[in-house]
């Protein structure tokens, strides 16, 4: 049948010749089929898939921003409260979103290094070489998990997860608890309740609770490499390697928080 459009007036738009078209195109000469099968596979860069390669070019990227916001902090040190507020709606935000974005992630690990940076200068003043021990200590706690875990070591598993889960809210109302005490004066202590003695012995609260808390970021960091694991595995999107990269963030800005303020605890009896 005739057609007005010009842009149709093609042989490869006529019933019988576009048949034979058809049929010489979805029949490939050997050479055609050498070269196919002689490809490389698509990567899963190319199909937008995670890898861990890009997901650990993620990590270092974000870490970086902690470093450079860590190198602001501790020479402004004034900027450490703004810091915590912008910091805590980040990662609200970040939480509940459903697609990771990858400007709110690093722009979270650039606050967030402004935060522990101007925390570490306080806590430099009144501890001198309090920082680098406690970045020492993060640093290693972080590495002994990763490599238990590439070995197989520690695998998360849903008991250890639940439980994990029930200390996490535990932790959570002690640590408003204390922070409600401190605010109203019902404790003079420099860490609250932290910094009382377990009755009966001279060991602060806060040393047994820093323990059990580095603990428990490490089980974190555990859950956050399985993340990335699964996520590999089953061939997620690229885009959640941000969701795992804001995951670690979250863990290791916490562990280095309680270990430095452990350190404090310590060296302030």
């Amino acid at each position: 049948m005739a057609t007005s459009n010009p842009a149709f007036n093609s042989p490869a738009f006529s019933l019988n010749q576009s048949s034979a078209i058809m049929h010489r195109a979805a029949t490939p000469s050997s050479e055609q089929l050498d070269e196919l099968y002689g490809k490389p596979s698509a990567s899963p860069e190319q199909t937008e898939r995670m890898t861990y390669e890009d997901t650990i070019q993620k990590a270092v990227g974000a870490f970086a921003l902690v470093a450079l916001g860590a190198a602001v902090g501790w020479f402004v040190p004034f900027l450490t409260i703004p810091a915590a507020i912008v910091g805590f709606v980040l990662a609200l935000v970040n939480i509940f979103k459903k697609k990771p974005s990858a400007g709110l992630v690093l722009a979270y690990s650039g606050v967030q290094g402004i935060f522990a940076g101007g925390i570490s200068a306080i806590f430099e003043v009144l501890y001198p070489g309090i920082a680098i021990q406690a970045l020492i200590g993060t640093a290693a706690v972080f590495v002994v998990t990763l490599l238990l875990f590439r070995s197989g070591k520690i695998r998360a598993s849903k008991r250890a997860t639940k439980v994990f889960l029930i200390a996490m809210v535990g932790y959570a109302l002690f640590s408003l608890v204390n922070l409600g005490m401190m605010l109203f004066g019902a404790t003079d202590n420099a860490f609250g309740l932290r910094s009382a003695y377990i009755p009966g012995t001279e060991i602060p609260i806060g040393l047994v609770l820093g323990v059990l808390v580095v603990l428990l970021a490490a089980y974190s960091l555990v859950l956050d490499f399985d993340q990335i694991k699964t996520g590999v595995e089953n061939g997620a999107p690229r885009m959640f390697a941000w969701r795992a990269v804001f995951g670690i963030v979250l863990t290791v800005i916490w562990l280095y928080m309680e270990i430095l303020r452990m350190l404090a605890i310590l060296r302030g009896e």
